[in-house]
């Protein structure tokens, strides 16, 4: 799925406003919806969304097939797009840099798991559709940890990336 939520006259790092689609309740059909994301914290990497897959987890998520969904929700869980800012905190990524995020935006980094590189079957780890302020990429925008965003090599193609994730 592409995305394109903003105008070619509106600056994406204006705001914490995120535009996306959304589903409001188990079952409901994605519709518009703002939401603010709050301030960029300080390993947290927001990034514009180009692409956008659709899966079965997400259609899960939308029914609540696993009861843990919180709406509003907005799926999305296989993200391309380019980094357009990043907290203090941040390594290794650069401004207008290609990336990818996919099921996990963000873990605590201090449990035996995460320590011992196993950060995916962190006990406090967020989906990247966890709802909340946390939401999946149908939107202009997402934003994770930097150490769940992942570099796209060059030359691959975005539009068909998002799966791999």
């Amino acid at each position: 799925m592409s995305t394109d939520f903003t105008s070619k006259n509106e600056a994406l790092t204006d705001n914490n406003t995120i535009k996306a689609y959304a589903v409001k309740e188990a079952g409901g059909k994605l519709e518009p919806y703002e939401f603010d994301a709050g301030e960029l914290g300080l390993d947290e990497v927001e990034i514009k969304v180009s692409h956008c897959g659709i899966c079965h987890s997400d259609l899960s998520m939308i029914d609540n097939e696993w009861g843990a969904s919180q709406y509003p929700l907005v799926p999305g869980h296989e993200i391309i797009g380019t980094v357009a800012r990043m907290g203090e905190a941040v390594k290794g990524l650069a401004i207008g840099q290609t990336v990818g995020v996919g099921w996990t935006a963000q873990s605590c980094q201090h449990c035996d798991y995460c320590l011992a590189g196993k950060a995916n079957v962190c006990l406090d780890a967020v989906p990247t559709i966890a709802g909340g302020h946390q939401q999946g990429g149908f939107a202009n925008k997402v934003r994770a940890q930097w150490q769940w965003v992942i570099p796209m090599p060059d030359g691959i193609d975005v539009s068909k990336a998002g799966p791999l994730l």
